[in-house]
């Protein structure tokens, strides 16, 4: 069990490392020259650092580390500890991966050989999809299986995480809100130890998010999505799936639905036109709202409070407390959030229209 005022001591550890680092981090990286080019898939037309991982790594793991050595992982059984170990190391080899790929562009290949085994060894360490409470059928020992399936999810979240992190603030606010789900769902279904590291990332995140949000002064790169996508990955497994209901199953795919269906519908219609899935386009949903004439700003809030209503969904499936209200409060927002993208796109083309005729009667 662990005490709430952990919790607040983890989060605010973690936003307060994050806040005061990226500024190092950016003036270093700009020093040494290692700064991200514009390009025509790329949204920002200036030279941008991109190794705001390494301060949401530092800011995550270094808050765990203070409210550990204060007590706050002290009350927990040995199988909880070696759940918590693989998190942490996994995820900081997670992160080494995506600097790594940041400074010197591994290959897709090399890279998901790479994401499996450090998966496969989360796994060994305890980190696994071992039960499963399927509707209709009850709880299911996935045996052989456990491996495949736990390796497939981490890396799954891992890039559909990383792939999304095309605009400012949309993937280091999509895990935020991702993060408060699972701390909410965890500390509900009383995974405590999830629970706290989750409330680390999700004060990470918060202090990476005034650096990044449009228009951002720094980018997580690699090595940050990679780190916040095998965190949340991992803690999903150790905090959502463990519960006996049946519902369980279906709460990580909710909370974490519109990057991995994102990621689904990409790699579909690759595959379609024969073009390798891992070759970058300009088919993600964010591509396709700035296609319709969102602006930056307008697209990323939009996704959030879709992120957001269905992950709140979740809530409902396992009954927490005050369910229905929240889903009724985030089903409202996304309805007006709806309406001003709508009324956005609707005043723009009205607008190209107007100059359009404008430019006709003069040149008649």
């Amino acid at each position: 069990m662990v005490s709430p005022g952990y919790y607040v001591l983890a989060f605010i550890i973690a936003a307060l490392i994050v806040f005061k680092t990226i500024p190092l981090v950016k003036a270093a990286a700009i020093n040494y020259q290692y700064t991200d080019l514009p390009a025509e898939r790329k949204v920002h037309r200036q030279p941008m650092v991109r190794l705001g991982g390494i301060s949401i790594c530092a800011g995550t793991l270094l808050a765990l580390f203070l409210v550990w050595s204060l007590g706050g992982l002290a009350d927990f059984p040995p199988d909880v500890y070696s759940e918590v170990w693989a998190v942490v190391l996994g995820s900081f080899c997670f992160f080494l991966i995506g600097v790594t790929d940041d400074l010197v562009n591994l290959s897709p290949l090399t890279r998901l050989l790479l994401q499996a085994v450090v998966a496969s060894v989360a796994w060994e360490m305890g980190l696994g999809i071992s039960v499963v409470s399927l509707p209709g059928v009850g709880i299911v020992h996935l045996g052989w299986l456990s491996l495949p399936i736990t390796v497939l999810w981490l890396t799954a979240v891992v890039n559909a995480i990383n792939w999304i992190d095309g605009l400012d603030g949309l993937a280091s606010g999509v895990a935020g809100i991702a993060g408060v789900m699972i701390f909410l769902l965890s500390l509900f279904m009383g995974e405590t130890e999830a629970a706290l590291i989750s409330a680390a990332l999700v004060g990470s995140l918060l202090g990476f998010l005034y650096y990044n949000f449009n228009p951002a002064q720094i980018f997580m790169g690699d090595g940050g999505s990679y780190f916040i996508g095998f965190t949340i990955a991992s803690l999903s497994v150790i905090g959502l799936v463990k519960g006996a209901v049946a519902t369980t199953v279906l709460l990580p795919f909710l909370v974490l639905a519109v990057p991995l269906l994102d990621m689904s519908a990409v790699i579909t219609l690759r595959l379609c036109q024969g073009s390798s899935p891992f070759q970058a386009d300009q088919r993600h949903l964010h591509h396709r709202l700035l296609k319709a004439g969102l602006s930056h700003r307008v697209t990323v809030l939009l996704i959030y409070a879709l992120t957001l209503w269905v992950g709140s969904l979740a809530l409902v499936c396992v009954e927490v407390p005050r369910s229905p209200l929240i889903i009724g409060s985030t089903t409202i927002l996304l309805g007006c959030v709806t309406w001003r993208a709508w009324e956005s796109v609707h005043h723009s083309s009205t607008k190209e229209t107007t100059v359009e005729t404008k430019e006709g009667a003069l040149n008649r």
